[in-house]
C-alpha cells in the first residue's frame, strides 16, 4: 500500500512510539507523534537492546548512531550473592555481537532526532482521555479537542486509552515482586558485562552506560503487598540499602553511593488479545507489557513498530496490514514474556542445598559447554524482524 501522505497518529513518544514514527515517515506517511509529557525525555535508567532489537534500529539507520552513544556489552555475568561468579555467558559468542547497554533517555534522544529528521511533528503536551477505532478513527484531548487522522497507532504503554479501546479494561495481578532503579558513578571501574547478583527472594542486575562513566542497577525483591503500579515512586535509598544488606561487597559498594531512587511494583498483564481495530492499532507496552527479567522490553517495541510499517506498506489496504500486523507479532511476544516470568523464581533460589546444586550445574555447563549455553539464546537474539516474510 502506497502510504505516501497517509495521516498517521502515533500517541506516545517512548521507544515504539518513535521508532514506529520514524519508520512510517520514511515510508511516506505524514506522522504526527502525540505526547502528554512537556518535552520528549526520561530519566535516570538503563536498558539493554540485544541484537534483535538493534537489528530494527540499524534498518531504520539509526545503528551508527547508537553505538556512538552506547556500551557494548561483553559478557552477562550471573554471581552468587555472597561467592562470586557463577557462569560467564560470552556475548562475543553470539552470531550477531550487537548487544549494548545504552541510557534510556540517550535512547529516546536518538529516535527522536531521527524522526525529526525524517519529517514527524511531535506534539507535546497531548493529554488523550479516549480512542475511538472508526473510519475515520477519533482522538479525543482532555482539552476536548477531537482529531481524525486516517490511522491511530496507541504506543502509550501499560494504562493506555488506545488498548482500552480494543480489549476493554484490564486486570493486572502484582508478581509479589518490587524494583529498585538507580544509576550510580563506576567508581568500582565495573567493565562491559551485566552482573546479576542472586540471592534468596532478591536481585541486582547492574551494568555500565555512558562510556562506563555510569552503573545501571535494577534492584529486585520478594514482597507480599504492594498498591500502585508504575516506577516513579520515589523512595529513601536506604530502604535499599537494607533490602540487600547481607549482600556481598560488590553490591554493598554500589548501593553505597544511591542517592536518589525510585521504586515500582512489577505487575503481569495479559498479552492483548486484540492488537487492532478499525484504523487503529497499538504496539510496544500497550500491546504486551513484560517483566524486566529478560531485558526484552525495549527491543520487542522496536520489533513491532518495524512489523507494523511494513506489513503497512507491503499489503493493499489499510485494513489487510493491520489484518497482517498481530499474527506476525503476537507469538513471539508471548513467547518472550513467558520467558521473562518464567526467569524470575531463578534468580530467587531460597533454599539453601537447591541453590547450590542449581549454581554447581550452571558452573558445570558453562565450563564444559560454553557454546550450547549461549545457543540456547538463539531464538530470541538471532530474531531479525526487519527480515520477516509478509504475513499477507
Amino acid at each position: 500500500m502506497n502510504l505516501l501522505g497517509m495521516k498517521i497518529a502515533v500517541i506516545g513518544g517512548g521507544i515504539a512510539g518513535l521508532a514506529a514514527s520514524r519508520a512510517l515517515a520514511l515510508r511516506g506517511a505524514s506522522v504526527t507523534v502525540l505526547e502528554q509529557a512537556a518535552e520528549i525525555s526520561e530519566v535516570g535508567a538503563g536498558l539493554q537492546i540485544s541484537p534483535n532489537g538493534f537489528a530494527v534500529l540499524d534498518a531504520l539507520g539509526l545503528g551508527d548512531a547508537l553505538r556512538r552513544r552506547a556500551v557494548q556489552g561483553q559478557a552477562v555475568s550471573l554471581r552468587d550473592y555472597r561467592k562470586g561468579e557463577v557462569l560467564r555467558l560470552d556475548l562475543t559468542r553470539l552470531e550477531n555481537r550487537n548487544y549494548y547497554f545504552v541510557h534510556r533517555a540517550d535512547l529516546i534522544d536518538l529516535l527522536a532526532e531521527g524522526a525529526r529528521d525524517a519529517g514527524v511533528k511531535l506534539r507535546l503536551l497531548q493529554q488523550v482521555s479516549d480512542v475511538v477505532p472508526g473510519n475515520p478513527p477519533t482522538i479525543r484531548l482532555t482539552t476536548g479537542a477531537d482529531l481524525h487522522p486516517d490511522l491511530v497507532i496507541g504506543a502509550d504503554g501499560l494504562h493506555s486509552p488506545s488498548r482500552r479501546a480494543l480489549n476493554g479494561a484490564d486486570r493486572p495481578f502484582f508478581t509479589r515482586q518490587v524494583a529498585w532503579r538507580a544509576t550510580v558513578p563506576n567508581t568500582l571501574g565495573l567493565g562491559p558485562v551485566a552482573r546479576v547478583h542472586m540471592g534468596p527472594g532478591r536481585h541486582v542486575v547492574s551494568y555500565p552506560l555512558r562510556g562506563g562513566d555510569l552503573v545501571n542497577i535494577v534492584a529486585v525483591q520478594e514482597r507480599r503487598s504492594w498498591t500502585d503500579e508504575g516506577w516513579n515512586h520515589a523512595d529513601d535509598p536506604a530502604n535499599l540499602r537494607a533490602a540487600f544488606a547481607d549482600f556481598g561487597p560488590e553490591v554493598s559498594q554500589m548501593l553505597a553511593q544511591v542517592s536518589e531512587v525510585n521504586l515500582w511494583g512489577l505487575f503481569r498483564h495479559p498479552v492483548a488479545a486484540r492488537w487492532f481495530g478499525e484504523n487503529t492499532a497499538i504496539l510496544g507496552d500497550a500491546a504486551h507489557p513484560t517483566l524486566p527479567f529478560l531485558a526484552q522490553g525495549a527491543s520487542m517495541g522496536l520489533e513491532d513498530a518495524w512489523a507494523l510499517a511494513d506489513e503497512l506498506a507491503m499489503t493493499d489496504s489499510l485494513a489487510a496490514g493491520l489484518a497482517a500486523y498481530q499474527p506476525r507479532r503476537r507469538a513471539r511476544a508471548t513467547k518472550v514474556i513467558n520467558a521473562a516470568t518464567g526467569n524470575a523464581w531463578k534468580y530467587h533460589l531460597g533454599f539453601s542445598p537447591f541453590r547450590f546444586a542449581a549454581h554447581t550445574a550452571l558452573r558445570l555447563g558453562g565450563a564444559l559447554m560454553p557454546d550450547r549455553m549461549m545457543h540456547q539464546f538463539d531464538w530470541l537474539y538471532l530474531h531479525d524482524e526487519t527480515r520477516q516474510p509478509h504475513v499477507a
